[in-house]
């Protein structure tokens, strides 16, 4: 399955976890400090909150969840074809989570990643991120 991720600031996570609840109807998926993540079947949404004071309201970062490695590994293959510049980043630990990701950045600047999780992690982030590639290792780098 694949969906969209949508990575907000927030000021104030339990303000925004409770005004997201009532808006999607059903709760967070995962809770840590300064960070929650909802995953909303209805429209399929991953919805990350980043706690960020003086940020609120504002775009971290956006992507597209996938289901595996090899679906990462093959949109890799597929934006390289397509001459993107590309920032891999492989078995890192990001948002409580090991992932595999790959990062574009569009005309605008906004980031985007397409990413699978692999297993849950206790920190947000490695202490020492080691990033395949050109990856500059920053974890939801928005």
């Amino acid at each position: 399955m694949s969906r969209v991720q949508l990575a907000l600031n927030v000021d104030n996570l339990d303000d925004a976890i409770t005004f997201y609840t009532k808006l999607f109807g059903t709760g967070p998926a995962k809770v840590k400090p300064g960070y929650a993540n909802f995953a909303i079947a209805e429209p399929p949404l991953k919805l990350v909150l980043l706690e960020n004071p003086g940020h609120g309201g504002s775009l971290n970062h956006l992507g597209v969840e996938v289901g595996s490695s090899e679906a990462v590994h093959a949109e890799i293959a597929r934006l390289t074809d397509e001459g993107m510049f590309t920032e891999e980043e492989i078995g890192t630990t990001c948002c409580f989570a090991t992932q595999d990701k790959v990062w574009v950045t569009g005309p605008g600047g906004e980031r985007w990643e397409v990413y699978t999780v692999l297993a849950d992690a206790e920190t947000f982030f490695a202490p020492d991120p080691q990033p395949v590639g050109s990856g500059n290792g920053e974890c939801c780098s928005g």
